[in-house]
């Protein structure tokens, strides 16, 4: 009678040995797929999470401040057309102090439309060069501009042209900064009367404020 036993016994070990190596295999690739998985839904996710990447460039652009928009102003500085009696021309003492109180218009004609007044008191002495008094105020009243303007005025000479810095502003012209160019337009021997010309290059803080220009 032929031994069966030892075959049995070896085929059942080389069955299990092989089905052993098929579980390691599809275990090793079950790791694998699971890896494979894992790195791609990672990626996924950073691509959705992170940052979209900006431009150097735009970036420091968007962080600098925008310049300041300038504004030009042309108009005139002259005496009241008022009576004799009432008349407040500007006086000059004998120290040198120059007090006035002028209307602003858009043109040089006495008709023109006043648009504000000018006020200042001036002393134009080294001493008193910065002092807060050596202010001129051009206030202004139209349906464009609505405020004020504070032109320092310590460096005057009383020539027929000046430039002057305009040191601040209310209403329309909060905080603005610029020039005042002041040329007297008619000469006289006293500037007790005479019309001025003046422009104004402005840079305004809140140019939403103001409009259009005005005529000059």
């Amino acid at each position: 009678m032929l031994q069966t036993g030892p075959l049995k016994s070896t085929f059942k070990a080389n069955i299990f040995q092989r089905a052993k190596k098929v579980a390691c295999m599809m275990r090793c690739r079950i790791i694998l797929c699971t890896a494979v998985s894992l790195a791609l839904l990672t990626v996924l996710l950073l691509a959705l999470i992170s940052p979209v990447p900006h431009d150097k460039n735009q970036s420091d652009n968007s962080t600098r401040p925008r310049p300041r928009p300038w504004l030009a102003l042309s108009l005139y500085i002259q005496q009241p057309q008022i009576s004799s009696s009432d008349v407040q021309p500007a006086v000059r003492s004998e120290a040198g102090a120059f007090i006035f109180h002028r209307k602003l218009t858009e043109g040089l004609e006495n008709t023109s439309r006043v648009i504000g007044k000018a006020q200042g008191f001036i002393i134009p002495i080294e001493h008193f060069a910065y002092s807060g008094f050596n202010i001129i105020y051009l206030t202004f009243d139209t349906p464009d501009y609505s405020g004020s303007l504070s032109v320092q005025a310590k460096h005057v000479e009383h020539k027929d042209r000046e430039e002057l810095t305009v040191v601040g502003g209310t209403g329309s012209f909060a905080f603005a900064r610029g020039l005042a160019v002041f040329a007297q337009t008619d000469p006289q021997p006293t500037d007790v009367g005479g019309t001025y010309h003046v422009k104004l290059q402005l840079q305004l803080r809140f140019p939403d404020r103001s409009h259009t220009n005005i005529p000059g």
